[in-house]
């Protein structure tokens, strides 16, 4: 199971270091509005059901800290090949093509044990950034 902070299940994007202090700091900024993970490896194999619209989620940094709060406002199960460009430039990561997200999503993927092929199931979920900084979501309400 994933971690929870103050009852919500905690999204900690890419891997530690680098990458997930630029992907939060993409979230942070309103430019990254999108992120995606693989049905099997990311859920099935961490026994969690998929978020829902409306689900509030606690963004994390690589020691499990509050970074922010975000609201889920889509989630969509697709084929590796089907992802849109639309949802990819969603990602707010800067690939200029869908060829090029999907070249970097694979490398990622298969970096971290995963490699993924066209009929690899992705989860693509949007969401919206609730709160942020240190002016009350350490102390404040998540659920606000």
């Amino acid at each position: 199971m994933w971690p929870r902070i103050g009852g919500l299940r905690t999204l900690a994007l890419g891997s530690p270091g680098e990458l997930r202090t630029n992907l939060n700091t993409l979230v942070l900024a309103g430019v990254k509005t999108a992120t995606a993970g693989l049905l099997t490896s990311e859920y099935a194999d961490e026994n969690e059901e998929l978020e829902h619209v409306g689900e509030r989620l606690v963004l994390v940094d690589d020691h499990d800290a509050l970074v922010g709060v975000v609201e889920v406002t889509g989630v969509e199960v697709v084929r590796f090949a089907d992802v849109s460009w639309d949802f990819a430039r969603s990602e707010g990561e800067g690939d200029r093509s869908i060829e090029e997200w999907r070249e970097g999503h694979r490398r990622f993927w298969a970096s971290v044990g995963f490699p993924v092929d066209d009929d690899s199931q992705v989860v693509c979920i949007r969401f919206r950034l609730v709160s942020a900084g240190d002016g009350g979501i350490s102390t404040g309400d998540l659920g606000t």
